[in-house]
This record gives structure tokens, sequence and C-alpha cells, in this order.
């Protein structure tokens, strides 16, 4: 059986896990579902928390759990700390699954992706260092698709949701470059997997290597939020990464 740690995109806390964790943990796998620094039970009137205290999170709970052999999942934002601690720590990691995501270059910050409009939107809104969930319409907009979720879901959802450290987006990320030769997945779920080979083959510099022997790429067609949308899809996929 694997150990999973599931960490979640932004503005949600590991019960966004729950739903994937209960088949995993049924199958007799080890799931820790991550909630990190100043979001969900962990969050506070400030949002001083950056990237680096977001990696070292990660890294406390390796530590602290003896966490060995450990399937990452990281949803969404979630690739940069994620990317973070595979970096900072390969010998822990057997393998690093990217979630409706993809990993974040040296020295590129998640802030570079957005559009000029949201980063605009984005920047009007931080309050305290922190940035409140957009409301879905513009999400969806802006390529993060709610298809999957009715409006009851959304309004689950949204009632738990808690703003972001600007920090956690706003800092870039530097690697070493230790933890790029570890077995790494792509799963598409709100974009095609043509798209994601398509720039590939275009040489785009954030999607370098995806092609690699140590990738493998894999689709779950439905919105930017699976463990919502499909959760029990979402489990069986990473049980099956677990067990390449």
């Amino acid at each position: 059986m694997s150990t999973f740690v599931l960490v979640p995109g932004f503005w949600l806390g590991a019960w966004a896990w729950d739903e994937v964790a209960a088949p995993l943990r049924a199958a007799g796998h080890t799931v820790h579902a991550v909630t990190l620094p100043g979001l969900a039970e962990r969050a506070c009137e400030s949002g001083e928390f950056g990237l680096e205290d977001h990696i070292a999170d990660l890294a406390d709970l390796l530590v602290r759990e003896d966490l060995w052999d450990v399937v990452l999942v990281a949803h969404s934002g979630a690739c940069a700390p994620a990317g973070g601690i595979a970096d900072r720590m390969p010998e822990r990691i057997r393998r690093v699954v990217y979630l409706d995501s993809g990993p974040v270059v040296d020295g590129g910050s998640l802030y570079d992706l957005w559009q000029p409009d949201y980063r605009e939107a984005a920047d009007a809104s931080v309050v305290d260092g922190r940035l409140p969930m957009p409301p879905w319409d513009f999400l969806a907009a802006h390529g993060a698709s709610v298809e999957g979720l009715d409006e009851a879901a959304l309004a689950r959802i949204g009632a738990r949701v808690t703003p972001h450290p600007a920090g956690a987006y706003r800092d870039r990320l530097h690697l070493t470059g230790a933890g790029a030769a570890l077995p790494q997945a792509l799963v598409s779920c709100s974009f095609p997997l043509s798209q994601v080979r398509a720039l590939i083959a275009s040489g785009h510099p954030w999607f370098a290597g995806l092609d690699g022997p140590n990738w493998e790429l894999r689709e779950l067609p439905t919105g930017h939020w699976p463990m919502f949308s499909r959760p029990a899809d979402t489990a069986a996929v990473l049980a099956e990464f677990a067990a390449i």
C-alpha cells in the first residue's frame, strides 16, 4: 500500500480531499490531506505566509510523520509548494502527481501565468495580504471550469473556502534540479490532453521535459475541481499511479 500526501489548490484546506481520501484509505493506503499555513482551520487575520512557508510546512510534515516513498499530489496552485518540496526532499518522494496543474519552472511564480486582467483583479482584491476567492463565473471565464458541479455544490464549497496568502502565488520558486528525475505525472481535467501535448511539442518552457521517460500523462475529463466533481474517479487515478 502507498502513502499519499494530498495538497489542495488555492483557497482550500484538507477538507477538500475528504471524498478522495475515503476510498484510498478504504483500499488500505495511508493518506495525509494537507491544510497549508494561512488557510482553512489554519487561517489567520493576515496573509503573512509565503511560498517558502508552504514548502517548509510540507517538509515538517514529511519529517514529523517520518514519511517516505510518498505519492505527492498537487492540485492547481499547490504545484509550487509541491514542486519545491520534491526538489528539497526528493529522497522521500516516489512520484509527484499534478492534478489539473503542472510543474513550476525555476524562478517562476504562479502570478506569471495569470492573464493581465486576472492579475489586475487579484491585486485590487487583496486584503491584509490575502486574496479572497473570486466569483465562480470569473474563475470559469479564466480557465477554471466548474463542470460537474451544480449550484448546491458550488454553494457548499464557497461556504468553506478561505482567502489565500498572496505571497504564496507571488513568490518565485527556486529549484536546484534535485527532483527533476523523479517519476511525475500530469492529470488534465479542465483542459484536453491534446492541448498539453501541443504545448510540449511547441517547446513552451513551462512544459519542457513533460515528454520525458519519467512522465505519465492522463486525462480525467471534468472541471478544475475533480476532487469535488469526480472524487471516486480521482481516487482511482491516483491509486493507479501509486501502483506503477
